[in-house]
C-alpha cells in the first residue's frame, strides 16, 4: 500500500486539496468599493456579447496553470446608470479582463449583465474574477434598484446576510 501511495504522489496522480472562499457578490460592497477608488467606473447595463473560445480553462492541473489575466474584446450593447436609472444609451466596444487566481478564473456567458466598467483612457474594462464581483449575469430587478439607490445617495449598504 505504501509503494502505490507514494508511485501515485511520484507520479502527480495525487493533488493537493485546493479551496477557494469567497464573499457573496454585492452590488452595494461594489459600489462603496468603486466610489472609494481613485479609478473612474461607469455602472452599466446591457448585452455583453464576446468570443467565449478566448475564455481561459480553468482547472487543476498543475502542469498548466491558466495565465493569471486575459483580455478579451467584447460588445456591450445597452444603457449607463443614471440619477433616473440605466436611462444613458452606451454602447460600445469593452475589454472582458478576466482574471485567474491558481486554477480558479472568472467566467460569463453572453447575455445581459449588469457591470462596474472601470474607465482607462477611452477603454472601459469589465473584469471578471474568480469570486464574481463587480459584474452580474441576468441581474435582478433589486440589484438594479440597488445600484439606483446607492448612486442617489438612498441606503446602500452591503448586505452581509447569505441568502440560499
Amino acid at each position: 500500500m505504501r509503494i502505490m501511495l507514494a508511485v501515485a504522489l511520484a507520479l502527480g496522480i495525487a493533488q493537493p486539496a485546493w479551496s477557494l472562499s469567497c464573499l457573496r457578490p454585492d452590488v452595494a460592497r461594489d459600489y462603496a468599493f468603486a466610489a472609494a477608488s481613485e479609478d473612474r467606473y461607469i455602472i452599466a447595463k446591457g448585452r455583453l456579447s464576446f468570443d467565449a473560445t478566448r475564455l481561459p480553462k480553468q482547472g487543476v492541473n498543475l502542469h498548466q496553470k491558466p495565465p493569471k489575466q486575459t483580455d478579451i474584446t467584447a460588445w456591450f450593447d445597452g444603457q449607463s446608470l443614471t440619477p433616473d436609472g440605466f436611462t444613458r444609451r452606451f454602447e460600445r466596444d469593452v475589454v472582458l479582463r478576466v482574471e485567474c487566481l491558481g486554477p480558479w478564473c472568472g467566467n460569463t456567458d453572453e447575455g445581459t449583465h449588469l457591470a462596474f466598467l472601470k474607465q482607462d483612457g477611452t477603454q472601459f474594462i469589465m473584469t471578471l474574477s474568480p469570486c464574481g464581483s463587480m459584474t452580474y449575469f441576468n441581474p435582478t430587478a433589486e440589484q438594479e434598484e440597488t445600484a439606483l439607490a446607492c448612486m442617489n445617495g438612498e441606503r446602500c449598504s452591503p448586505d452581509e446576510k447569505i441568502k440560499q
